[in-house]
């Protein structure tokens, strides 16, 4: 699509274009999400950035405290209620879907997960997080397409999203068309349930928006029932600072020991409130080799992840979301898994070996851990 078919120059400056008929957006539209398929998204929608309901609830959520020592939530509130402020000019959002189950995953992988944690030793990862780190995976695709549509257009390249700025990514993919909000508060399907990454793409291309789908989570509670921290504290709302991800990703420091034998052996984030949800039953494989499973993630024991030094750490976890977190609260959830394990020579042994840890972080968490096996401490 070239300056002439878009339309003549207006008046008002050599640069300004008259909208070109729908017609013409609206294949646009199809060329990416054709793009979209050939470089591995399951699914893409457009929607315009008025996000006023969604931000109305953020800030209630904020007030409530259930950010928890996520302050970067509040600090960005402003600009996640007004999504066009972050790139001049934008009027709607190209947001996309990207399954991440990996490739050779079983059909039993739901029964297979659900086992692993009520298994003795093994430490439980999300599944999201056993492959390459999203962020870099989603960002690369959307900047291959935000440049096949720049192209198209005569326009700069496009900036991808994921992750990456304060923007409402549920809601804008609500609106897009991509699913509706789960009572978990994650973005739901029927087509691949929740297990997938999302990503968007600004733009000033007045393209024709995508309309949103119903809600079909019905009467069903399941997620609320079986979230081990009751963190799910009502339908579509979430108390972060009970919920196992935050407390094994994003809080910093200290978990508190009453939460701690409710984590059981998740050691970085949580899958129970997707694993029990009938959706997921439709949860797509990713098109992509970037979410295979990385150093046994899925069959790996407390005892030998505790093992690892902090270069090790850093080695095996290169290009992984895991390395985020840093060596120190890797090893303090994982000994909050191995305090809430069976108790074995091994499990004792492992813990005693990082008693004298340099982190008082650590040295507090082995502590706890080896009291919980009725081991005396120094």
């Amino acid at each position: 699509m070239n300056r002439q078919e878009q339309g003549k120059h207006s008046d008002s400056g050599a640069d300004a274009i008259i909208a070109p008929a729908p017609a013409i957006w609206s294949d646009l539209v199809d060329r990416i999400k054709q793009w979209g398929t050939e470089l591995g998204f399951g699914a893409m929608g457009i929607a315009d950035l008025d996000v006023a309901e969604a931000a109305d609830r953020l800030q209630q959520w904020l007030q409530q405290g259930f950010h928890g020592q996520m302050q970067y939530l509040q600090r960005h509130a402003a600009l996640r209620a007004a999504p066009a402020t972050l790139q001049s000019g934008a009027l709607r959002v190209i947001s996309a879907r990207l399954d991440y189950r990996p490739r050779r995953d079983s059909t039993q992988w739901v029964q297979r997960e659900q086992a692993r944690l009520g298994q003795a030793g093994a430490a439980v990862v999300s599944i999201y997080a056993r492959g390459r780190d999203y962020h870099k995976v989603m960002r690369a695709r959307l900047g291959e397409l935000g440049a096949r549509i720049a192209r198209e257009v005569q326009r700069p390249d496009y900036r991808p999203y994921c992750d990456s700025a304060p923007l409402l990514e549920v809601e804008l993919a609500r609106k897009a068309g991509l699913g509706w909000r789960g009572k978990h508060t994650l973005l739901l399907t029927r087509e691949a349930g929740s297990m997938f990454f999302l990503g968007e793409i600004l733009t000033d291309l007045p393209l024709p928006v995508d309309a949103p789908t119903s809600d079909h989570c019905g009467t069903c509670v399941s997620c609320i029932s079986v979230c081990p921290t009751r963190a799910i504290v009502a339908p579509y709302r979430l108390d972060a600072r009970r919920c196992i991800s935050y407390l094994t990703i994003e809080h910093p420091g200290s978990i508190p020991e009453a939460l701690r034998p409710l984590i059981g052996n998740r050691v970085y984030g949580c899958d129970d409130c997707q694993l029990v949800c009938p959706w997921n039953r439709y949860a797509q494989r990713a098109s992509l080799p970037d979410f295979d499973v990385r150093n046994g993630l899925d069959s790996a024991s407390l005892v030998d992840l505790f093992s690892w030094s902090a270069e090790q750490f850093a080695t095996r976890h290169a290009g992984s979301a895991i390395l985020r977190i840093g060596h120190e609260r890797w090893l303090r959830n994982l000994a909050v898994g191995l305090g809430n394990a069976r108790t074995t020579p091994a499990v004792i042994a492992a813990l005693r070996a990082r008693l004298e840890h340099d982190s008082e972080l650590v040295r507090e968490h082995v502590g706890w851990a080896l009291r919980r096996h009725g081991e005396s401490l120094p």
